[in-house]
């Protein structure tokens, strides 16, 4: 970059470090300001390499400065911003629309539908986040109903029905109640018997190309004008599991001439020569399509409002048939368009990430890599983070995107005040990795202290809670430092929270405790650790891009696992396991830590 760009990196960089400091009430990071900069600066995008090297000195700076010195300098360059972080909300809090006719019910009532295929992605939290708001709202009710009615296609997980409870749990919900569909196949014979004493349902043993022909053609099959009789008795047939996989279906009876085809007569039970993989329902070959067996139970439990995606439309059409031959009332429905998440190398799909932790491309579900609830969770990202993402999106037909970012924002909004500050000084080489600021190019770097220094620095625990006090970090003969944190020969750096120092060869001899080298001499700010073995303890950070291997001031050790700390210019991270827990994804000797975002 030539000079006049550096500065006008430099200048914007200043105004969106003071910006996100005031606004988080913490320091400021390179990675959070990051993006909004080169979003904002189209320019810069081609120097992104050379961004981050003249952003890190700004974001030092700032971060020796106090709120106060922050807002007055924000104040000269962008009074504006001062005046929109001063401005209280006054948006209504209801994100999402009302429901349609909901003074029309007594009592709101919703239901989730999961298929316990798999635990969920990040886009089935969308789901519980709107459901469950509106539940809230409305002072509502909410099913958890487990739509597991296929054994071979979609079969189910034994594990997933507790994990998809606990994520709903994570997410900061609770059903009202929770039902198995597959406990309600009695249920669902009992009212396909119905429907076919009503003439709406006859049995077929069509080849399914051949139908297929038919409908397009919409011409009706010969078995279309069975007697109610006898397609009883082949539907019991079918029952006692006398049929084999396409041997024998039930259809619902629609208009044959439909102008979509997908109405036309379309399936109610098939056979599943596959058994369900739980005991309790392993006996069944009539298995119920999801259009039949979901239609019937949003009326049974008396569900109110349905939210599903916009591809259902069809879905809402298919079962106003089954309703209007019953003579019910269907419920409102709210379709959606799709949601997409950016940030991830690997696709929001149960069965892709299914068979990624089966080959071991993943290391479990909650590999950091996964864009599961599961990895967010073990990453320390609240579910109310994600909730509140997911509402924000609202209820639009149009496909969606979400970005991770506003995740991070809402997060960092959640933790930032309680979290404590610690230092972690990473150790190796950037040539791999998508964010700089989370791992520095080069290998960490010893000095011996010079010159009187004090036996430890003492940093505060919180920046804006004086009242926490502070933290030692000791150093008795030598500090480590990253890399691209060395100064040159001869030049200074300020270690946070201990003092000023001067580099002389191979060493760092004291120079003082004057803020003011900071504040008006621009000397760098940075985080540091002892060199000795007894004044740091090695921690292996899991991150998106791989693992980080760095040392972190002993201080770390005492915390609890989930426990979250923030390690100041890297990022907030979740507390593991300690080395005593023998983690898997740890060496002997390292504490295992899940970094969660800048």
């Amino acid at each position: 970059m030539d000079d006049d760009l550096t500065e006008r990196v430099r200048a914007e960089a200043e105004t969106h470090a003071l910006y996100n400091a005031l606004k988080h009430g913490s320091d400021p990071e390179v990675g959070a300001i990051m993006g909004p900069l080169m979003g904002e600066n189209p320019d810069f995008r081609p120097h992104g390499d050379e961004v981050p090297g003249v952003v890190a000195p700004v974001v030092g700076e700032i971060s020796g400065m106090s709120d106060e010195e922050r807002r007055e300098r924000l104040l000269e360059l962008a009074p504006e911003l001062v005046e929109e972080l001063e401005t209280e909300d006054e948006e209504d809090d209801q994100v999402l629309p009302d429901l349609p006719n909901a003074d029309e019910y007594d009592e709101i009532r919703m239901r989730l539908a999961p298929n316990p295929n798999g635990p969920w992605h990040l886009g089935s939290a969308r789901m519980p986040a709107v459901i469950g708001t509106y539940k809230e709202i409305y002072d509502g009710w909410m099913l958890c109903r487990f739509d597991d009615t296929d054994p071979e296609t979609k079969r189910p997980d034994l594990d997933a029905y507790d994990e998809i409870l606990d994520a709903i749990g994570y997410l900061g919900f609770e059903p009202d109640e929770v039902l198995k569909a597959s406990d309600r196949v009695e249920t669902y014979y009992e009212h396909a018997r119905d429907l076919i004493e009503k003439g709406g349902a006859y049995t077929c043993s069509c080849p399914a190309e051949h139908f297929r022909s038919l409908k397009a053609d919409a011409e009706p099959c010969d078995h279309r004008d069975k007697s109610v009789e006898t397609v009883h008795e082949e539907f019991e047939a079918m029952v006692d599991g006398e049929y084999a996989d396409g041997e024998m279906v039930l259809r619902v009876k629609t208009d044959i001439e439909h102008k979509n085809p997908a109405m036309r007569d379309f399936v109610a039970f098939r056979m599943v020569d596959t058994p369900h993989p739980r005991e309790e329902a392993a006996d069944y070959r009539a298995w119920p399509m999801l259009d039949f067996q979901s239609g019937i139970d949003d009326y049974l439990t008396g569900v109110t409002h349905i939210i599903r995606g916009i591809d259902l439309q069809d879905s809402a059409k298919r079962q106003r048939f089954v309703y209007d031959y019953f003579g019910w009332e269907y419920p409102e429905v709210v379709h959606w368009g799709h949601v997409q998440i950016d940030a991830y190398d690997v696709p929001m799909s149960t069965s892709t990430i299914k068979a990624q932790v089966d080959s071991g491309e993943l290391t479990g579900w909650d590999d950091p890599r996964a864009p599961t609830l599961a990895s967010v969770k073990r990453r320390g990202i609240r579910g109310q983070a994600i909730v509140d993402a997911m509402v924000d999106l609202g209820v639009s037909t149009s496909n969606v995107d979400l970005a991770m970012s506003s995740i991070y924002a809402n997060n960092r909004d959640l933790i930032d005040d309680d979290t404590d500050r610690r230092f972690l000084v990473r150790n190796g080489v950037a040539s791999d990795a998508t964010d700089r600021d989370r791992l520095p190019g080069g290998a960490v770097e010893a000095f011996d202290l010079a010159g009187g220094v004090p036996d430890a620095g003492h940093p505060p625990l919180h920046p804006n809670h004086e009242d926490r006090g502070d933290r030692d970090v000791p150093a008795s003969e030598a500090v480590l430092l990253e890399s691209e944190d060395v100064p040159a020969d001869g030049e200074r750096v300020w270690l946070k929270g201990f003092g000023c120092l001067r580099r002389d060869g191979d060493d760092l001899a004291w120079v003082g405790t004057d803020i003011d080298l900071v504040r008006e001499e621009g000397v760098p700010v940075v985080h540091w650790v002892g060199a000795g073995d007894d004044e740091h303890v090695r921690v292996r950070l899991r991150t998106m891009d791989g693992d980080v291997v760095g040392y972190a001031e002993p201080g770390y050790a005492d915390y609890d696992v989930d426990g979250l700390v923030q390690f100041e210019r890297v990022g907030f991270a979740r507390f593991d396991a300690a080395p005593d827990d023998d983690a898997e994804e740890a060496e002997p000797g390292e504490y295992l830590a899940f970094y969660a975002h800048p």
